[in-house]
């Protein structure tokens, strides 16, 4: 079946949004202490980890229940105002980001361990819940929840979900999707739909991994249902130092070939060595051109034995020095350089853009030596650091925001990186999201058949388009601005439109 053709319609609010109307409907079903207005309580809000993209919203409401969520949608249907939801703002895409028009939801209160279940390894949790607060909930049993963005001390599990967040352990235990049972969410009717089951699988479609990673433009969830599994007995790192980013790399491609899964396989360059051990005192090699952390866990006997053999493979690429941490406090400080890298971005640039992209591992040394070359064609430094196991890279562009031609630079340079990924076979996101960010790139990633597609999808959830608009999924005068038309067989697609 065909979809329906076109791009989804965007919100069409009034001149003047009915706000005083908005706002006597509100305060019939929340308290006013959870609705904010004044410029000095909506300012926190105007943006998300990305703070290149801001806008002040004019309402900022933060519901206490799954009822006051549901009046919340309600009323936004009911004036035709758009609504944008937010969990710890912790995303780095701009796909928090508000709407000049609409308002913008907080579920950081909605912030309650409902139950963990130790029959079934699950816990039952609110949206606000933090990430890492579920496994420290869980500790006591032996379990713990696997996905761990390097944000967890703060990022809530209602934003890992809309994002498909994943974190230094996603080699071996998977993204968010893999690790969510279950959603209750809100349309924007106001209806309450449950996705997934507690059962290995559920009835009808799979409409639970279309809702992960989906940014907030299907549904707002109001709980979750996330599997835990047991801690590990044993766990050690190896940190491996290389003589340049292509042994490096070409390391990661053998311990993968090797059939070796690591619980965790990262990277980063000399840069980014030089900029977090001041930082954080992990004691990396400040001689090296790249640096891998490699983790093993298991039982002692697994660890002992994979730890050779990533030691082996290591040797054979060319290491130059190969450290394995003796004790979990060790292990934890290694893993604290990685996690902190971009706070210790702070320390030597005033701003800096994350990027996120994803690669087919084979080609890590070519695409980093890119990025090399690009650094002095922008005229901007870039550390790297990433999930190097599954080709899921973060370079940070460091910039200067109060010098306009660098904050070009540094886009330019983001978009760059962005549409070399999908030049040698990757995505223009691996775990960040699309937002307000990557919505260009978008064009480059896709065709319009398939954007449409994904049109089609998000009118079936908001046939009204007043959930999270004009992010993600661009629109056709979007692309064709953006002059990336798509050539299929020597034919340009929409040839009757100009390039801009």
């Amino acid at each position: 079946m065909n979809p329906v053709p076109g791009p989804v319609p965007g919100p069409v609010p009034d001149p003047a949004p009915d706000f005083a109307g908005l706002f006597a409907r509100l305060k019939a079903h929340i308290p006013e202490h959870c609705i904010l207005s004044k410029v000095e309580d909506t300012r926190p809000y105007e943006c998300d980890g990305l703070s290149l993209y801001r806008c002040l919203p004019p309402v900022v409401v933060l519901p206490e229940t799954e009822a006051q969520v549901i009046a919340v949608l309600q009323a936004c249907r009911a004036f035709n105002i758009p609504i944008v939801a937010r969990g710890a703002g912790t995303g780095l895409s701009g796909g928090a980001m508000p709407h000049a028009q609409g308002i913008l939801m907080g579920l950081a209160k909605l912030n309650r361990i409902k139950k963990i279940d130790l029959e079934s390894a699950t816990a039952v949790v609110e949206p606000g819940v933090r990430n890492l607060a579920i496994s420290e909930a869980a500790a006591p049993y032996g379990l713990y929840y696997a996905p761990d963005p390097s944000s967890q001390i703060a990022c809530s599990i209602g934003g890992n979900i809309a994002e498909n967040s994943g974190g230094v352990h996603c080699l071996k235990y998977g993204l968010t999707i893999h690790n969510v049972l279950q959603v209750r969410m809100i349309t924007i009717d106001g209806d309450v739909v449950e996705l997934g089951s507690g059962a290995p699988d559920s009835p009808g479609l799979d409409l639970l991994a279309a809702f992960i990673g989906s940014e907030g433009m299907l549904g707002i969830v109001t709980e979750v249902t996330v599997r835990l599994i047991p801690k590990p007995p044993c766990a050690q790192v190896i940190m491996a130092s290389f003589s340049s980013v292509d042994a490096a790399s070409l390391a990661v491609t053998n311990i993968i070939a090797g059939g070796i899964i690591p619980a965790g396989l990262e990277m980063m360059d000399k840069r980014a060595v030089h900029m977090v051990e001041p930082f954080v005192k992990a004691g990396y090699d400040l001689e090296a051109a790249a640096i891998l952390l490699c983790e093993s866990d298991g039982t002692p006997d697994e660890v002992s034995d994979e730890v050779a053999r990533m030691e082996q493979v290591f040797r054979l690429a060319g290491a130059t020095r190969l450290q394995v941490s003796g004790s979990e406090e060790e292990r934890l400080l290694f893993w604290a350089g990685r996690k902190n890298a971009f706070p210790a971005a702070g320390r030597v640039s005033p701003d800096y853009y994350c990027m996120d992209g994803t690669i087919p591992r084979r080609h890590l040394g070519r695409v980093l030596g890119a990025i090399e070359q690009m650094e002095d064609e922008y005229r901007l430094r870039c550390a790297n650091v990433f999930h190097a196991g599954d080709g899921n890279l973060h370079p940070l562009i460091m910039f200067d925001s109060n010098q306009p031609s660098e904050v070009e630079r540094a886009e330019k340079f983001g978009a760059a990186i962005l549409e070399l990924c999908v030049e040698v076979g990757g995505t223009v996101t691996g775990e960040h999201g699309v937002g307000i960010e990557k919505i260009d790139q978008m064009c480059i990633q896709f065709t319009r058949e398939e954007l449409d597609f994904f049109s089609a999808l998000k009118r079936g959830f908001d046939p009204y388009g007043l959930l999270n608009p004009d992010k993600v999924i661009p629109v056709l005068a979007r692309c064709a601005e953006y002059g990336k038309m798509h050539v299929h067989s020597g034919q340009i697609r929409f040839s009757d439109l100009p390039r801009f």
